[in-house]
Formats: structure tokens, sequence, C-alpha cells
């Protein structure tokens, strides 16, 4: 007989973070996630991760909100059901619940885990198997004082941790912007790539302004100049200037990236499992993108390991990240809720190895940092 779904459990996390991290919606001092415990019949336990930045702040699901809509709405919808059929279970939660994207996602990564476990495989080879097992990251510098981004830098380099870096702006003027990504591009020069995100802070007009000035400072990747909803605009943009153009809020699933990439988008894609509600649906933008001869790269919501990892074996699966990934979100957090961190080396991060995720957590640490409400 095949196992069912028997219980799912979930557990808000704070993770303090190693400095502030500035974007232009907030900035953090801390990470918040909720942790899925799914358990079946055969006493297989699956984890999965939901996690966003700031609170609602990023976007329209909360840490508090991923929990209460799973242990009310979805949570319900999986427990007694047959737990290897995960496109049925896609499908159930699909017609019943609307959006939710991330508890979605974290729900997925929970079932694929567990099926990993079950069959002794990696995630990665149910998805049809790892083409790569080690993935370049880049860093963010987002200190928001320039002679810190530039020492950071240096010091990543130095250690051989990262060598391509990114820049969270659109919180101050575009002057002191520019100057600020200016200043950083000048120092490190040519041993490192530097791109900027924008996190849809400006206008069309004033990111016709920005751009050209960012694209004069040698600028390689400029991410989400404009709000999510104004592709015509993005696509001008993108037609504009010889920088190319990352869409990240402008694409959440396939559905987007075919729509955004016929109406004559020309850049790369920001790949996020969260976006997307999970790993199958983030592979199936990818493929899109592929189709149309758009350019990869691998995002994060600044997961920890969990959600981290889920996203790594994703990742491995497709032939090439033509802009690498940011999975550098459990380097952003003082402590960890694993037994053993990923391991981050040569200016990227090794595939997980082992079963499901490859991750096992550290009991006495989740009870530590767990909300206790």
């Amino acid at each position: 007989m095949s196992a069912v779904i028997t219980t799912i459990d979930t557990l808000l996390v704070d993770l303090p973070t190693i400095r502030p991290h500035k974007l232009s919606m907030t900035t953090m001092a801390c990470q918040s996630m909720v942790i899925v415990r799914l358990r079946d019949s055969d006493g297989v336990e699956g984890l999965g991760e939901g996690t966003t930045i700031g609170g609602l702040a990023y976007g329209p699901e909360s840490p508090e909100s991923i929990k209460r809509n799973i242990d009310t709405y979805l949570a319900p919808l999986l427990i007694g059901q047959p737990a290897s059929n995960l496109n049925a279970l896609r499908a159930r939660l699909n017609r019943h619940a609307r959006g939710n994207m991330i508890a979605k996602s974290a729900l997925e990564t929970a079932l694929l885990d567990a099926q990993g476990k079950r069959q002794g495989l990696p995630v990665a080879e149910l998805l049809g198997g790892a083409r790569q097992t080690h993935l370049p990251v880049l860093w963010t510098l987002a200190s928001g004082d320039t002679q810190r981004d530039i020492d950071e830098a240096f010091q990543r380099l130095d250690d051989r941790r990262h060598c391509d870096f990114k820049l969270k702006i659109g919180a101050n003027p575009v002057a002191q912007d520019v100057a600020h990504v200016a200043a950083i591009k000048a120092a490190l020069g040519d041993r490192a790539s530097v791109r900027v995100d924008v996190n849809q802070a400006w206008d069309e007009a004033t990111a016709v302004r920005g751009i050209a000035a960012l694209q004069e400072a040698g600028i390689d990747l400029i991410e989400q100049p404009i709000p999510a909803r104004e592709h015509a605009g993005l696509i001008r943009l993108a037609n504009r200037f010889r920088v190319p153009m990352l869409a990240d809020e402008a694409v959440q699933d396939a559905r987007d990236g075919f729509e955004l990439a016929a109406a004559g988008f020309s850049g790369a894609y920001a790949l996020k499992i969260a976006k997307s509600g999970g790993l199958y649906g983030v592979l199936e933008l990818a493929h899109v993108a592929q189709a149309a001869g758009i350019g990869l790269y691998g995002g994060t919501l600044l997961e920890g390991s969990i959600g981290t990892a889920a996203s790594l074996h994703a990742w491995a699966t497709l032939p090439e990240l033509a802009w690498g990934s940011e999975m550098f979100g459990p380097l952003l957090l003082k402590d960890d809720i694993v037994s053993q961190p990923l391991d981050y080396r040569e200016f990227g991060v090794a595939l997980p190895r082992g079963p499901g995720l490859g991750i096992t957590l550290d009991e006495d640490k989740l009870a530590h940092y767990s909300r206790k409400d």
C-alpha cells in the first residue's frame, strides 16, 4: 500500500542577519521563515521552507499568512492523500486555492524531499538529473555605505567566495545611487561583474536617466528597474540600452515568461521557486525562456538552507545559468537550523548530496529560533 500524507506542521523561525540588508522597500536585520514538516504514513518526513522579504514589504504573502494559510486551507487538502503523485497533489492545491505561491512552494519542496528520501534519490534526480554539481553564486552588497561595500567585495574576492556582486538601489535619489554604484565598480575594475537591482523603485523616465548613467559606469545587468506590471516599459528599456534588463517580479510563471518574450523582450529572467509555486513551476518558466533565447538567473527571496537547497536542485538540472545565481541566503544569516551548512567555496556552492534535499535539521537550533507565541 502506498504511503499517504498524515501530518503537516509549520513553524515560524526568526534568524538574525550578519548586518542590516538594505533594499529599496525595506531594511532587514532578521529573516523570518516558515518551516514545513510533512510526515507520511511510512514514517518519512519531508522538509520545506516558505520565505519572503520584510513581512509584507515585498509581496502579498507574509510569514504569518504563509503559516496560517498552510495550516487552515492548504494542509487539509493534502492530508490523507497519496504521497507519491506530486502532479495530482499540485493540481489539487491549484484547483482549490488561488495564489499563495510561496506557501505552495514550501509544500511542494516538502513533498519532493519526502519522495527523494523514500526512493533514496536526490531531488535533482527526481527532476531528471543534475547537469552540474557546483553552481556560481554572487553576493549582494547592501550595507548602504560605499567604502564598506568596497571592502566587503574585496574580502569576498580574496576568500574566493564570490566574484560577482549585486547592489540594491532605488531607495535614494538616482544621482546618489549611481555615484555609489559607479564608485564600487571603479574600485573593483575587471576583477568582478557588478549588477544592480532597483526592486521596481523607478518610473520609466527615471529609469532612462539612471540606466544611461549605470551603463556608462560599466554595470553589467539591470534588474527590475520599473514596476512589475509595466511590461511595455520594460521592453522599451531593454531595446533602448546595451546593458541587459533582468525581469524579476515581472515574470512569476511560464505564462508571464511567454507573454513577455512574445511581446519582444530581450534580456534575462530571474527564476525563483517562491514566485512560481515550486520547483516544477520554476522549471516550466526556465524552459519557456530557453525556447525564446532568454538568459537565466537563479534568484532568491533570501531563503535559508532548506529553501536554498531546493532551488539548487532545480538550477542543477538546467544546462546553464547565463547570469549565475544569488543563492547566498544562508550566508546572510548569523546562524542556521540545519546540521550541515551548505558548502560555499570557489565562487559558488556545492549541490547538497544525499536523498531528498540532502538537508537535516538541527533540532536544538530549530527550537531556539522558533517563534514562541
